[in-house]
């Protein structure tokens, strides 16, 4: 009798997380059972933490692009999370990136985390996707350019990018992902007459999506990553605040405002508006599990 021959396991997929901080090593728990991921970090010190998740971990920077040269063919997807340099208005990194996977026509599904700030002040408005981007600041320009890079490759290589448009992150577990600092240091929020709207999204969730957007994104898709809640953010570190049991923060008009909080902090206070996310529930198929801020404060 012939000896029985077991047929070989299909190989796992594999994933490049570039950005690995805390929504990649979320995403990286969740994945790490199933596909062989590696994460490119630029610090060395990063590795062994990398690999006790689960990880291959590559050193190399974005901002070096001959240390990228093992990335060309090394996955079938990439889930691209790393910021842009903080100046200028273009995102020479993900220039890099594209360029070093191009060397090799492996890639076949991208998933960026870009950012709602793209569209700047929508005056409280609500929208879909199909909204016309409008960048006020060289942060959010960097944004729009990354964008531009990544659907034109996609484009053109057969590539199915999917851009996932992220508002405010927060979740008690992530390094200054929950109001309470703020609000432990009295830092004002805006009168209700000045207040804009903001958006909000868990970090589970997030990583939750950046999964679902890997297997179910459409080619050179936008999807608005944010949960159901409709707060301005007075209103939002007010709840915060009372589910915290720490007194509510000052308000101020934006005139004061522009005396006490520090430009960064004023240009979030200067775009309002809501998010339409029903690609997120309806082409990803994602289920939030905090589709509140209120639910995911208390969690």
């Amino acid at each position: 009798m012939p000896a029985f021959v077991a047929a070989p396991s299909p190989a796992r997929p594999r994933l490049l997380i570039v950005g690995c901080g805390d929504v990649g090593q979320r995403v990286l728990k969740l994945l790490a059972a199933r596909w062989r991921v590696y994460a490119l970090t630029s610090r060395a010190e990063a590795m062994p933490a990398l690999r006790a998740l689960g990880a291959v971990p590559l050193l190399g920077n974005l901002d070096d692009p001959a240390t990228l040269g093992r990335l060309g063919g090394l996955a079938d997807a990439v889930l691209h999370l790393a910021p842009p340099p903080g100046q200028g208005d273009e995102d020479p990194r993900t220039a890099a990136l594209l360029q070093a996977l191009a060397r090799k026509g492996r890639v076949r599904r991208l998933v960026y985390g870009s950012t709602t700030g793209v569209y700047g002040d929508a005056g409280g408005q609500r929208f879909d996707e199909t909204r016309a981007v409008s960048p006020a600041s060289d942060r959010s320009r960097r944004r729009v350019d990354a964008e531009r890079r990544l659907r034109a490759f996609g484009r053109a290589r057969g590539v199915c990018v999917t851009v996932l448009r992220i508002p405010g992150i927060y979740a008690g577990d992530r390094p200054g992902g929950h109001p309470r600092e703020r609000l432990a240091r009295g830092t004002p929020v805006l009168s209700p007459d000045d207040d804009v709207y903001t958006n909000h999204i868990h970090a589970d969730d997030l990583a939750r999506a950046c999964v679902a957007a890997l297997f179910r994104g459409r080619p050179q898709r936008v999807v608005h990553a944010s949960d159901d809640t409709e707060l301005k953010m007075g209103d939002y570190f007010d709840l915060a605040a009372d589910l915290c049991g720490l007194p509510r923060p000052p308000r101020v008009s934006r005139a004061e405002a522009a005396g006490q909080l520090a430009p960064m902090s004023l240009s979030f206070m200067s775009e309002s508006r809501r998010l339409e996310n029903r690609r997120l529930k309806q082409e990803l198929r994602l289920r939030l599990r905090y589709p509140r801020v209120h639910d995911g404060l208390l969690a």
